[in-house]
């Protein structure tokens, strides 16, 4: 939630730098339905069915999710900055599929975040002994603070991948003339000599 405070105020940024979120519209996005997916399953094995999906299964499907999300990200690469959502994207991946479909986290930042441990399926946790501590949920806001929660380095690079995105399809004036570091195909050679 803190992640979807800081995008907010990055959007709340676009008109006060000369930009106008009315550009949004323009943008040509594929496979909206994949995203879409992806956002549908969290909420159903986080929020929904944490307690009556077998483990098995809730793991399953939350890789799954990771997985529709890199497939959106895939087939829109070519607009701006969204390859370093999908760094962030993958980063996350990596880590959660190294842990057998669950995020592993800090003992030190869920105790400061205030999670306690529940029953059910839990998309982060503390793991013993867990694959790419690193890339876990090892930082916290902590509960002293609204919307206490932990997160990762694949989030915060998330966050910073839409940010750039939304003030450069919007025009902002320091992404203005940035370059945007899209993916591209490579160029053919061609070969012999052209038609006059």
């Amino acid at each position: 939630m803190i992640l979807l405070l800081a995008l907010a105020v990055g959007a709340v940024g676009v008109p006060l730098l000369g930009g106008s979120l009315s550009k949004l519209q323009s943008m040509r996005i594929r496979w909206p339905w994949a995203i879409a997916a992806a956002l549908g399953l969290q909420i159903l094995i986080i929020s929904v069915l944490p307690n009556s999906l077998p483990e098995a299964a809730a793991r399953g499907l939350h890789l799954a999710s990771y997985a529709l999300a890199i497939a959106f990200l895939w087939v829109n690469r070519r607009v701006p900055w969204l390859w370093l959502i999908a760094a962030g994207g993958i980063c996350n991946l990596v880590a959660i599929g190294a842990n057998g479909g669950v995020m592993p986290a800090s003992k030190a930042a869920l105790a400061a975040a205030g999670r306690m441990p529940r029953s059910g399926f839990v998309n982060s946790a503390y793991q013993p002994g867990a694959h790419l501590r690193f890339l876990g949920d090892v930082f916290d806001v902590p509960r002293s603070l609204p919307l206490a929660n932990v997160f990762s380095i694949g989030d915060v690079t998330i966050v910073i991948g839409a940010i750039l995105l939304l003030h450069s399809v919007c025009g902002s004036r320091p992404l203005r003339w940035a370059p945007t570091l899209r993916w591209r195909h490579p160029t053919p050679m061609t070969t012999g000599a052209t038609e006059g």
